[in-house]
């Protein structure tokens, strides 16, 4: 018999929320994500439109903090319903290498397992 209690989607989704506004997007990667998460990019790099697996999911934020420069990011308050959630993200951001600033924002939708984030995926559009 299992003695931890696995969090429900709602504690999920609430520290993660609270982590991703406090900038610890690795706490979040870390302690929230099942180790074979599947992420997926509406747009983006092809080379990004989907992911497997925490070494693939750390490897595309490394890449993303190297290229883009973070002002200010903004998680919004919490769609949850059953197993899925949904957070509004505002980002004013540096694209490094134009040294464009712009602000945007992006939906992403979560799916929870088993007491771990096990999908994650984005939606917005690319400008420029």
């Amino acid at each position: 018999m299992e003695t931890t209690m696995k969090m429900g989607t709602k504690e999920i989704a609430e520290k993660l929320v609270k982590w991703c506004n406090k900038g610890e997007w690795q706490r979040a990667y870390l302690e929230l994500y099942s180790p074979k998460i599947i992420s997926i990019e509406e747009e983006g790099p092809d080379n990004m439109a989907r992911l497997e697996g925490m070494e693939a999911v750390m490897k595309k934020a490394e890449w993303w903090a190297n290229t883009f420069e973070m002002h200010s990011s903004k998680a919004s308050d919490l769609v949850i319903a059953d197993t899925w959630f949904s957070v509004k993200f505002e980002m004013d951001t540096t694209y490094r290498p134009s040294g464009q600033r712009s602000k945007s924002s992006e939906i992403a939708v979560y799916k929870v397992k088993e007491g771990k984030i096990v999908k994650e995926h984005f939606f917005y559009d690319m400008k420029g």
